[in-house]
C-alpha cells in the first residue's frame, strides 16, 4: 500500500486532504479486479455448459459458540444453515459496531425480493438435482477466553476448505453434533501452522449456547419473516431442538467436544 495522496475526491464527490477528519473511502470499500487476473482460474469458468458444483459455503462473524466449520446433514437442513446465518455486524449493513445481527445467507443488505419467496428457491433447486452439492458454514472469527482470534484465518483457510471439499468427495468422516456434521478432532490439517490450534474450543458446541440460540432463531422466524416462512424451515428448527437436547442427555460439558453419530 502506498502513502497517502496529498489530495483526492473522497466516495461523497468532495475534496479530500489527510488533514480531513473523514475518511476519503467508504467503510465498506473494497478493491476489485478482473477474474481474468487469476492466476489459477479455470479455463473452463465461462463454458456455457457449466461446471461443477462441489460445495456451498456460508459464513458469519461468530465470536462464540458457532464451529470453525460444519456440514448440513440435507440440502432441507443446509438452506435452514443459510436462512439462520447470524453475524457481527459489518459497514455494508444497516446496523454498526459489533452487534450480532441477523444476516441471512450472509446478504442481508442486498435481498430483492421476499424472503420467504427467496428460501422456496433455494428448497425448490433442491428437490431438481439429482446430487446436490453439501453445504458448509464457516467461522474464521471465534475468540478463545482471552479474546483472541482461535483461527489464524486468511491462507490457512484453505485447510479449512481442503477439509470441506474431502467430505464433498466422500473421503473424510466427520463427527456429528447438533449442528450438523462437524470434523474429527484431527480432520483438519493444521501440519505447519506456527501455532497449534486449539481445535477443541473451535469445534465445540456448547449445549446452552445452541439452546438460545434456537430459542433466538424461533423468535427471528415468527416476528422477521412470519407467514411468508416455509414449512420446511420450521421442522428443520424442529429437528434442531430435538438434537440439542439429545446431546445434552450425553451429558457433554459445555466446553468439551466429544464424537457421536449425527441425528437427522
Amino acid at each position: 500500500m502506498g502513502p497517502k495522496p496529498k489530495n483526492c475526491i473522497d466516495w461523497r464527490g468532495k475534496p479530500w486532504r489527510p488533514s480531513s477528519s473523514t475518511p476519503a473511502a467508504h467503510p465498506n470499500s473494497r478493491f476489485c479486479t478482473p477474474l481474468v487476473n487469476c492466476p489459477v482460474l479455470d479455463p473452463a469458468w465461462e463454458d456455457s455448459e457449466g461446471v461443477p458444483v462441489s460445495a456451498i459455503f456460508f459464513g458469519g462473524r461468530r465470536p462464540s459458540g458457532v464451529p470453525l466449520v460444519y456440514q448440513s446433514i440435507s440440502w432441507e437442513h443446509g438452506v435452514f444453515m443459510g436462512a439462520a446465518v447470524k453475524s457481527e455486524a459489518t459497514a455494508a449493513a444497516e446496523f454498526k459496531g459489533k452487534q450480532i445481527m441477523h444476516d441471512p445467507f450472509s446478504m442481508r443488505p442486498f435481498f430483492g425480493y421476499n424472503f420467504g419467496d427467496y428460501l422456496r428457491h433455494w428448497l425448490s433447486i433442491g428437490k431438481q438435482l439429482k446430487n446436490p452439492p453439501p453445504i458448509f458454514m464457516v467461522n474464521w472469527f471465534r475468540r478463545g477466553h482471552d479474546g483472541g482470534l482461535l483461527w489464524p484465518g486468511f491462507g490457512d483457510n484453505i485447510r479449512v476448505l481442503e477439509w470441506a471439499l474431502n467430505r464433498s468427495a466422500g473421503i473424510l468422516p466427520a463427527s456429528g453434533r447438533c449442528v450438523g456434521w462437524v470434523p474429527t478432532y484431527d480432520g483438519v490439517d493444521v501440519h505447519g501452522l506456527d501455532e497449534s490450534p486449539d481445535m477443541e474450543a473451535l469445534l465445540c458446541t456448547p449445549t446452552r449456547f445452541w439452546r438460545d440460540e434456537a430459542a433466538e432463531i424461533r423468535q427471528y422466524f415468527k416476528s422477521e419473516v412470519g407467514d411468508s416462512l416455509p414449512t420446511e424451515m420450521w421442522r428443520q428448527l424442529d429437528k434442531l431442538d430435538k438434537r440439542i437436547e439429545v446431546f445434552a442427555d450425553y451429558n457433554i460439558e459445555e466446553d468439551e467436544y466429544h464424537s457421536y453419530e449425527c441425528i437427522g
